[in-house]
């Protein structure tokens, strides 16, 4: 099957105008990258599964080519933006995915917007309760910008360890364009995670989930267990571990994730 074109557009929202890609159509899959990122995190994962549904992939609130709030930002924040964009094209009713922060903002958007998310595909996510929060936030995506360019290679060098040798160059490329969007600050989502009240809300979650972890991962892999048995909420919990998978788990094995996606979409 040919793969379908990607196309872009604006969303208008109250909260300004929000960028998003998608591809296909059919039952809306609503996609949400990690800090500090945006759609293209998505972009080969988007025309795989634009085979069988409509795949939308947005620069989150705060992100990308999308408007940016002030001051300190929250994942409630990230998820209104996320419903906000729901809203604007007229979803009524979708899956949402996210990858590493954008898993954590699935998990607020199933539980505030549960009767139309039908379903939740959570990737890599982090367990964000009360000894997440207490710890250290990660050594990653903070670089003070000076005029000699030096952050660049900070930034770049934090990410190195954690990306598959074959794939380094071109995927640090493409993170170090997003850390450098407009208006951004690449640490904050990682800083809005750890403001998160997750064991509050993450029992709300009322629809079935996949929960997919990269084993090579070694911030959120750990996390999988305790993201399972917190779900107390959702009628199904499914647990697929995708071998070898990296931090960049979406582009390094975009085949195996757009597999275990469709097979839990029953498409």
């Amino acid at each position: 099957m040919t793969a379908p074109a990607v196309r872009r557009g604006y969303a208008d929202t109250p909260l300004g105008q929000l960028h998003y890609a998608e591809a296909g159509s059919g039952p809306a899959v609503l996609l949400l990258h990690q800090t500090p990122r945006s759609h293209d995190e998505y972009r080969e994962l988007l025309p795989l599964l634009g085979r069988s549904v409509r795949a939308i992939a947005m620069d989150m609130y705060g992100f990308g080519l999308s408007a940016k709030p002030e001051g300190p930002q929250s994942i409630e924040q990230y998820a209104a933006g996320a419903t906000a964009l729901a809203d604007a094209l007229g979803l009524d009713a979708y899956t949402v995915m996210g990858h590493h922060t954008g898993a954590v903002v699935a998990i607020e958007v199933a539980a505030a917007d549960a009767d139309r998310v039908a379903g939740v595909v959570l990737s890599s996510p982090s367990y964000t309760d009360r000894c997440y929060r207490d710890a250290e936030p990660p050594a990653v995506d903070t670089a003070e910008r000076t005029p000699d360019g030096a952050h660049l290679t900070t930034l770049w060098n934090q990410r190195a360890p954690y990306y598959p040798e074959d794939l380094l160059t071109g995927l640090l490329d493409r993170f170090v364009r997003d850390a450098l969007a407009p208006g951004l600050d690449p640490a904050e989502g990682h800083r809005a995670c750890a403001r998160y009240r997750m064991e509050d809300r993450i029992g709300l979650v009322k629809a079935p989930v996949l929960l997919l972890g990269a084993t090579a991962d070694p911030f959120a892999y750990p996390d999988l267990p305790p993201v399972r048995y917190a779900l107390t909420g959702s009628p199904s919990v499914e647990v697929v571990a995708i071998e070898d998978g990296t931090i960049p788990l979406l582009e390094h094995k975009p085949a195996e994730v757009a597999a275990a996606v469709l097979r839990f979409l029953g498409a």
